[in-house]
């Protein structure tokens, strides 16, 4: 193979913040490369130089592209030249159609500099064949689910005759289906001579794809890994990312369980605009003190719209149900009823519905608790403060100041800035939904051992994940949901990943006879 991509001696530096230190990357033609590293490492600061989100001029070093040094000044700079980047919060206008979106700011004109339309949906068809998408290309991508649009996203960088296609993170919001139809696609690409990077943090994926591996630590390169060696495991990259061995996974635990702390009985919700479809369909669980919980269950499921619905009704359309607590029934109407009740719900998006991105850490941790630190009606600004910066210090949040804002943290450090919002309201019951999605394994222990804390304070937790040995790394019992209904239980020494899937997978009819 012959070099592609050659990045030298990459320095970047933000104002107090030194992103990237003398980093280097080689990548050979053809090849897909995998970039690893914790939150914050500087991966994405990386691929943003590349690609001249930071334009030439703002950072030191040299970029060689197919032997030629690169400056771009702006991101078209270096999609002319076939360098096309696919961020981690997708880039697509969902009212606009999937064709529009293939095209947008690099439209098919026909006579008179007018758009051609139909040119227009007949080469969309075109690459939407090349990524395995049999859509319609007139179809709004707001119909469209997660794993199609990342499809969109490859189209739309085919049409711009890609040479290096950069996905930064491209499964960390897909399911166990659609992650391997995106991989199989990157090896289809491969065949046909493009070129990939993929950030990721998961590293089976990168085990199974991946021809090289770069390790960023804390803005440098540690080291390059050729994945064909049988010395390339998943241990020695951990390592490399974290700067030590993780002897475990997840942090062991001796269980202290008490007496039952909340249970829910036959929860059912309808869909929030199809009123004839049942989305949660007699659910029934509890959890006790000291106690981890967890809720598996495939994409559609319904694990999601079960906690939203529990945690004020912000989810669907209430049927029936209802909720205890302690032994006495209790009501969970609206949020502020919840969070009085002693709920807390870590929502999965955290940055949609879990943060206030424009704002600082401050503010964000005392949002769900304003009425404990307000005065007259007034917030008290030293107690908030003060507060902040003891989440800041329990939690290891890594930043210099809790004055920061909140957007510009690395994904770890926003989930922990979520934890700490809802655990400054003193909650008995924490949901937390996807708690690790799209962190590195170090920041992951760092959440596993939170909640173990909590757990050891006598407090129950739920934790809803897709990644099943997680839920069998850190629960005491695992429910299973499929189309909405629970279809079993199992204590963690009793479940295996594949009894669990047994469960998760049972057809409409069985579920409902197993609900009931």
């Amino acid at each position: 193979m012959s070099v592609i991509l050659e990045m030298r001696s990459i320095t970047k530096t933000f104002p107090g913040v030194k992103a990237l230190q003398d980093v280097t990357l080689t990548v050979e033609r053809g090849e897909i490369h995998a970039i690893c590293g914790e939150n914050g490492a500087g991966k994405s600061t990386l691929m943003k130089v590349l690609s001249g989100v930071y334009p030439h001029g703002t950072y030191e070093g040299q970029i060689l592209f197919e032997d030629e040094e690169m400056s771009f000044g702006s991101i078209n700079d270096s999609e002319a030249k076939g360098i096309v980047i696919i961020h981690q919060e997708l880039a697509l206008v969902s009212y606009l159609s999937v064709a529009e979106n293939i095209f947008l700011g690099n439209e098919v004109r026909g006579a008179g500099g007018l758009i051609d339309w139909n040119k227009t949906n007949d080469e969309a068809a075109k690459l939407l064949a090349r990524v395995g998408l049999d859509e319609n290309p007139t179809t709004p991508v707001s119909q469209l689910g997660v794993g199609k649009q990342q499809l969109i996203e490859i189209a739309k960088a085919l049409s711009k005759e890609v040479k290096l296609l950069i996905l930064d993170e491209p499964t960390a919001a897909l399911n166990d289906t659609d992650s391997e139809h995106l991989l199989n696609l990157l090896r289809h690409l491969q065949g046909q001579g493009i070129t990939s990077i993929m950030i990721s943090h998961k590293l089976n994926e990168i085990a199974e794809i991946a021809d090289s591996t770069t390790i960023i630590r804390d803005g440098r390169t540690i080291e390059t890994i050729d994945m064909k060696e049988p010395e390339s495991t998943q241990d020695r990259i951990i390592r490399g990312m974290v700067g030590r061995d993780l002897e475990h996974r997840y942090p062991e635990r001796t269980p202290q369980i008490g007496e039952e702390v909340l249970r829910v009985e036959d929860w059912t919700v309808r869909h929030p605009t199809q009123a004839d479809r049942l989305v949660i369909d007699g659910a029934s669980f509890d959890v006790r003190a000291g106690e981890v919980v967890g809720i598996a269950g495939l994409m559609g499921a319904g694990r999601t719209e079960l906690a939203m619905s529990l945690f004020g009704r912000t989810y669907g359309r209430y049927v029936r149900g209802r909720v205890f607590k302690n032994g006495q029934e209790i009501h969970t109407r609206t949020v502020s009823e919840a969070i009085n009740h002693g709920l807390a719900y870590a929502t999965e998006d955290r940055k949609k519905y879990g943060l206030n991105l424009i704002d600082d850490i401050r503010r964000n941790i005392s949002s769900a608790g304003l009425r404990q630190m307000a005065a007259r009606g007034w917030v008290n600004g030293n107690e908030e403060l003060k507060v902040a910066e003891e989440y800041r210090g329990s939690l290891n949040i890594k930043t210099p100041t809790v004055m920061a804002v909140v957007g510009k943290l690395s994904g770890g450090n926003q989930q922990k800035v979520v934890l700490a919002k809802w655990l400054y309201t003193q909650p008995d019951v924490l949901i937390l939904d996807e708690p690790t999605r799209g962190i590195d394994v170090g920041a992951k222990y760092e959440i596993y051992t939170i909640i173990n804390r909590m757990v050891a304070e006598g407090k129950a937790v739920v934790v809803i994940s897709s990644e099943l040995p997680e839920l069998l790394g850190i629960c005491d019992r695992v429910y299973t949901l499929a189309f909405g209904r629970i279809t079993g239980q199992l204590p963690v020494a009793e479940a295996t990943q594949e009894r669990l899937m047994e469960l998760m997978t049972m057809e409409r009819e069985t579920a409902k006879d197993q609900a009931s």
